[in-house]
């Protein structure tokens, strides 16, 4: 019985400090991932708001592609009959 009573005594001076220590280490850690992951949020809800004009952007260039893929047709039918291509 005195064995027991040692061990619940080693317990509770070297086992559960430890413990505690480690736990409070993972809370630790737990909370800065929380503070970062909240600020990767309002960051993203912050950009949703710059996006508000892309499709209009896309349509643009969508346009100026098309504009500049004509002209490089016409452009590129006299420079192959100057090569002799």
């Amino acid at each position: 019985m005195v064995l027991w009573w040692i061990g619940n005594a080693l317990l509770l001076v070297v086992i559960l400090p430890v413990v505690i220590a480690l736990l409070n280490r993972v809370l630790a850690a737990l909370e800065r991932i929380r503070a970062a992951s909240d600020e990767i949020l309002g960051g993203g809800v912050a950009l949703i708001g710059e996006l508000d004009g892309a499709p209009e952007a896309l349509a643009t260039t969508d346009a100026t592609i098309k504009a500049v893929a004509a002209g490089a047709v016409r452009y590129a039918g006299p420079v192959s009959k100057l090569l002799g291509a």
